[in-house]
């Protein structure tokens, strides 16, 4: 499974926030369903900023459901009110069953008409004590239901997001595709119909949140060290990837940890 810590960039600015697990058929399905709940004081906001995985979401709301597709660069949301979101960080085999093209969501996202979707959750959501658990199990067996039985190809797509995400991932598309058993092409080919974005960028972002993870975790350590560690260049690669996607240096990144 993909490193279910990363993505937040500022862990400590987030609302009351749950990750909860897919079980059963659903495992299959979804990495992990994630939850925040906010209630920000009048006037007030609270920016979130994620850079997210190279995956798809599905997210329900008060307001309706959308599928957001993967992004290339970090994102953020201001939060205001008070409110809810019960997202599910879709593993490719879910994908097929909900967009033809999910290359044509990268940096996108698009409302879906899903009114039973909607509907379950929102009053999962609103069913008190407990709520987060009966939201994720109704939305599990919604979602079960619209992708139906899987096929090799869906779980052979399942195995390139571990191949390319999980622990001891693959460096390189070479190296995927010879743990697969499949030719680098085929491989883009997977990439492409489950995930929309490409091994090599998979690879790249597994790469940024893993040294944005422990450049939060461990203040001291030292960046050429971390390159060498997670298969950068050098420390100026690691410098360059960063400020790509995130727009900031490591070193201004850790500063702005301590704020």
């Amino acid at each position: 499974m993909v490193n279910s810590s990363g993505g937040v960039l500022y862990p400590a600015r987030l609302p009351e926030f749950h990750r909860l697990p897919a079980t059963g058929a659903a495992a299959d399905l979804v990495a992990w369903f994630w939850i925040p709940e906010w209630d920000i004081e009048p006037g007030g906001t609270s920016r979130q900023d994620i850079v997210g995985y190279p995956a798809l979401n599905l997210v329900v709301e008060n307001s309706g459901v959308m599928l957001s597709g993967p992004t290339t660069r970090a994102s953020h949301r201001d939060l205001r009110g008070r409110g809810w979101a019960v997202g599910a960080l879709l593993r490719p085999a879910a994908v097929a069953a909900l967009i033809d093209d999910p290359s044509a969501l990268v940096d996108t996202v698009r409302v879906l008409g899903e009114p039973s979707l909607h509907a379950r959750v929102t009053a999962a959501m609103s069913s008190g004590a407990g709520h987060r658990e009966r939201a994720v199990e109704a939305f599990a067996r919604w979602l079960v239901d619209r992708v139906g039985p899987l096929d090799e190809s869906a779980h052979q797509a399942n195995a390139l997001v571990e191949v390319l995400g999980g622990a001891d991932a693959a460096l390189t598309p070479v190296e995927a595709a010879t743990r697969l058993a499949v030719s680098v092409r085929t491989l883009q080919r997977m990439a492409h119909r489950y995930v929309g974005v490409s091994p090599a960028a998979m690879i790249r972002r597994r790469r940024l949140q893993d040294a944005a993870q422990i450049v939060r975790e461990d203040p001291r350590a030292d960046l050429a060290a971390i390159a060498a560690e997670l298969g950068y260049a050098d420390h100026a690669h690691l410098t360059r990837d960063f400020q790509a996607v995130l727009g900031i240096a490591p070193r201004v990144y850790r500063a702005e940890l301590g704020d």
